[in-house]
């Protein structure tokens, strides 16, 4: 008797060897979503014996992130058309949970007609492993950044939290103080005790000096018993004075007595408590300036800026676009459930010529917003806010289509940074940029870009 083949043209059983040779994982299902058939990769993926999921429904087998509201195989068998490598996890027999890449088709029966479905799925684990070492080199608690200021920065933390000293952090709304002070006091040996923070330029005087130092019973009208202030909660580990630069005269003068004497009384009290808290402040303003004008007292900031750290926009920090946005999409997949894969390359050109007024936390929400707007698989242009996708520099027009466009445009964007942070030397602005002159040069013609006529070594002519 002559053996049946398959469409393909091979036999049954070579089909079915080949599956099993594979290191993908592979399964069927028909039309009640029971797993008719399991290869070799999917069991060692899972953890899972084929004879205990074949005959049960899909989604009791694989527990995926995409099985309750976005099951690719169902997309598949409703529209007809495969699906290829979506991202999602599956949590395996022993409850791990395992980064995966999905594709789908439909299965026919040899007379053409839908049998079921068909999936296979890739063990990302490895990739995600090799992801997470390569960024934990420029990561330091909730921070990534691969810029040289910001690599330099991260380069003394741990010697600034190993002190006690103040640290006063300035830096634009947005570009991430608390997490930085929450980083301190993360690698400090106060790690296990408590970091408090409060915006003193969101409340009142009045309200301040009670939130910081609490009150007794009796203090005012209202306060029944006794409320332990900020500095108490901090007692043993970090107070973080948010937007200092904004705190009264008045109230500069309680601030210096407790950073200088350790000690605070709460409203009402009659006895001084002893306090031993590391204080952080931050700032959106420059406090030097801020003494210069009378608005801030001088001893006060002598006080408060013995270590002075300085955060630097994001539109200094370009390099760092990409990080942040992988960061923000796998954060995002996270909590809403969703499987989105990345940034086209147009959409991503139009985030690195952007100039983020609101530094981080606007590029944050810009992805927040991509994935309330978009469906797809990918963030496109389509998906960004009209603020960006309306305006245009001269690096979005290299951002034509496709992935070369999208590289042109942030090499161009990160040149013009790098010339502009080095007052144009192309020495300097190359050895920021970890290459020779020669490749800057080579760069710059390729791109067609247009240096700044003062090279950055010889002084201006007088006029």
């Amino acid at each position: 008797m002559k053996k049946s083949k398959t469409d393909s043209g091979l036999p049954p059983e070579s089909t079915q060897t080949i599956l099993e040779s594979i290191s993908d994982g592979v399964f069927t299902v028909d039309h009640d979503w029971r797993v008719t058939s399991f290869n070799r990769a999917a069991e060692e993926i899972t953890g899972i014996p084929r004879a205990e999921a074949i005959g049960r429904r899909c989604c009791e087998v694989f527990r995926a992130s995409m099985c309750e509201t976005e099951c690719a195989l169902r997309q598949t068998m409703d529209s007809g058309k495969p699906i290829i490598n979506k991202s999602a996890f599956i949590v395996d027999a022993n409850g791990r949970r395992i980064p995966i890449s999905v594709s789908t088709a439909l299965l026919r029966d040899t007379q053409g007609d839908i049998a079921g479905g068909v999936e296979t799925f890739r063990d990302l684990s490895l990739v995600e492993e090799l992801r997470k070492e390569i960024e934990q080199r420029y990561e330091v608690g909730d921070m990534v950044s691969r810029s040289a200021s910001m690599q330099k920065l991260f380069d003394i933390l741990p010697q600034v939290a190993a002190s006690d000293a103040t640290v006063v952090i300035e830096g634009e709304t947005g570009t991430g103080k608390e997490l930085l002070a929450r980083a301190l006091h993360n690698l400090s040996p106060r790690k296990n005790r408590s970091f408090v923070a409060i915006n003193c330029g969101a409340l009142p005087d009045t309200l301040l000096e009670s939130e910081l130092f609490g009150y007794k019973a009796g203090a005012f009208t209202g306060a029944d018993k006794d409320k332990p202030g900020r500095f108490a909660r901090a007692e043993g580990g970090t107070l973080f004075l948010d937007e200092i630069g904004d705190v009264s005269a008045a109230l500069q003068v309680r601030l210096l007595r407790v950073l200088q004497e350790k000690t605070y009384e709460p409203l009402g009290g009659t006895q001084s408590v002893k306090t031993d808290v590391r204080v952080i402040a931050a700032t959106n303003k420059s406090l030097a300036d801020l003494v210069k004008d009378g608005q801030f007292r001088q001893d006060l900031y002598y006080r408060i800026n013995v270590v002075r750290l300085e955060l630097p926009p994001l539109r200094k920090r370009k390099e760092d676009i990409p990080l942040l946005v992988d960061r923000f999409i796998r954060r995002f997949n996270r909590t809403q459930g969703r499987a989105v894969a990345g940034v086209a390359p147009e959409a991503m050109a139009l985030l690195m010529a952007h100039d983020y007024p609101g530094n981080i936390r606007e590029l944050e929400n810009i992805i927040e917003h991509a994935f309330v707007i978009c469906p797809d698989a990918a963030i496109g242009v389509r998906c960004l806010p009209e603020s960006l996708t309306g305006k245009h520099s001269p690096a979005v027009t290299l951002a034509t289509s496709g992935f070369d466009s999208a590289v042109k445009a942030a090499e161009a964007q990160a040149i013009l940074d790098a010339l502009h942070r080095c007052g144009g030397n192309r020495n300097q602005a190359a050895k920021a940029l970890g290459m020779h002159k020669s490749t800057l040069f080579r760069k710059v013609r390729a791109l067609g870009l247009s240096l700044p006529q003062e090279d950055g070594r010889t002084p201006r002519s007088a006029p």
